[in-house]
């Protein structure tokens, strides 16, 4: 079994993923063969492994960053939000099972076999596993039947390092706080600690982190500076959304909705030079001078149709469709475009079906066994396009015979309207391509640039493991793993 470290956070979005990320990299260049792995993980923004299973969008960035394929044993068990219902737990990349908060907590025990599984598949292949924890390692009222924090670590002997961000104010608090609430044993588990996000002056920090080493009794083993290039990185969660304004030509606007999913399909285009990228909060109306707006995917499709209704864009998009503007259905957007929405098993709560926004001649069913697989094809326009699907039901009706693609396989996929303004699809990742993104944009009078999506991520994961190169010890890092 390859020797193992384990990163921890003071809380939520204090740059775990991004650190894990960094020094997989970092490692990878200097020759060790690793990989990463988070046991437990909660986000809609998932991504497709080639078994045609589901992680987490922020272990496939680290799986590239080790440069090895995306597997489901690097993020065990996954779990994706739906509104009403709790959320749907997936375990090494299948769905067995739809639980609420306190539902989940009687489940954890018995996931601990498969996750510690693989654990030990993850590390057969490697010189040095990388350990993603979640949340905070003081949430000492989730502890009971943990495996996401101190318990895996616990279970499995993983030194941990705790990471804090100074961004936030209080992370001396934060770092001696955690000591402080934890238990004893759970304590001992870590072994040194990381200030992340420190800007301006690093030496205006030296003496925080001699108090911190001093009242916790932890190795030091970085003060890391803000990265500024984070924003290229794909965002994990929602909450982490930000918009990327430019002086483009072409305004782009998405609604976000509570369930927003897989909105990493946004990225590309956020970079183009010729666009203006604007999330629409809710009480924000849609621009009248709006190009394209682009509806996202979504965990609960029905809910999301249902809050877009409530925040009155669904008034706001026919006006937009009426003055000949652009619109885009992703995945469950796709599915919000059409006449109606069947859940006839309340696979996302109620049975029941719902009127769509009626802009294309479909009608969904959200029935059958949930499609998860990577696939390739051609946009009708001709460029080839590498993506995934990740959703339940099926779509038919009239403007599917206007496809927007086809599949490898010669099967079409989408649809488009009669006018032409209005095109839908199940396919995720259409803008990474970039002649596909080029055609994209063609389709709402757009001008493509120079910029190369694939190209942009390596040079900036090997920005980013430069910058730890200098800020973080690696090698008091790699000499504290076992």
């Amino acid at each position: 079994m390859a020797p193992a470290l384990m990163f921890q956070g003071t809380g939520s979005s204090v740059g775990k993923s991004v650190l894990v990320a960094g020094l997989a990299r970092a490692l990878t260049l200097r020759g060790l063969r690793v990989r990463p792995f988070k046991p437990q993980n909660m986000s809609n923004n998932a991504a497709v492994t080639q078994e045609g299973g589901e992680i987490g969008r922020a272990q496939a960035l680290q799986a590239r960053a080790c440069r090895v394929p995306a597997s489901v044993h690097m993020n065990p068990v996954l779990l994706k939000p739906q509104s009403e219902i709790g959320s749907q737990v997936i375990v090494q990349g299948r769905v067995v099972a739809t639980a609420r908060a306190r539902e989940y907590q009687a489940m954890k025990p018995g996931l601990m076999p498969h996750v510690l599984d693989s654990f030990r598949r993850i590390g057969a292949d490697a010189d040095i596993v990388l350990v993603e924890g979640a949340g905070s390692a003081s949430e000492i009222n989730l502890r009971s039947g943990d495996i996401a924090n101190m318990g895996f670590a616990r279970a499995t002997n993983t030194p941990v390092v705790l990471i804090g961000d100074i961004d936030r104010g209080g992370v001396i608090a934060s770092l001696v706080g955690t000591k402080t609430v934890l238990a004893p044993d759970d304590a001992a588990c870590i072994v040194g600690f990381m200030v992340n996000r420190m800007r301006g002056d690093l030496s205006l920090f030296a003496d925080g982190m001699a108090a911190i080493a001093e009242h916790t009794g932890w190795r030091p083993l970085g003060l890391v500076p803000f990265f500024h290039d984070m924003h290229r990185l794909p965002a994990e969660d929602a909450a982490d959304l930000v918009d990327r304004r430019s002086t483009g030509k072409r305004l782009v606007c998405v609604p976000v909705l509570p369930c927003i999913a897989n909105f990493d399909d946004l990225d590309p285009l956020a970079q183009e030079p010729d666009i203006e990228l604007r999330l629409l909060r809710a009480g924000t109306p849609l621009p009248g001078d709006c190009d394209l707006v682009i509806l996202s995917g979504s965990k609960s499709t029905i809910s999301d149709l249902a809050a877009l209704r409530a925040a009155g864009w669904d008034i706001d998009i026919a006006a937009h469709h009426r003055r000949g503007g652009r619109v885009l259905g992703l995945c469950g957007g796709y599915q919000m475009l059409g006449r109606e929405i069947a859940d006839p098993g309340g696979v996302e709560g109620l049975a029941g079906t719902v009127a769509g926004l009626g802009l294309l001649d479909i009608n969904t069913v959200l029935a059958g066994e949930k499609r998860v697989e990577q696939v390739a094809g051609r946009l009708v326009e001709g460029p080839a396009y590498t993506g995934y699907e990740i959703h339940m039901g099926r779509s038919t009706g009239p403007d599917t015979i206007r496809p927007m693609l086809t599949l490898a396989d010669h099967r079409p996929d989408g649809a488009t309207s009669a006018c032409g303004l209005v095109r839908g699809t199940y396919v995720h990742g259409l803008f990474n391509g970039d002649a596909a993104r080029a055609a994209l944009l063609a389709w709402f009078g757009a001008a493509p640039s120079d910029y190369r999506h694939d190209a942009a991520i390596e040079a900036t994961l090997n920005g980013l493991a430069a910058h730890l190169e200098a800020h973080a010890d690696i090698d008091g890092l790699l000499s504290l793993a076992r």
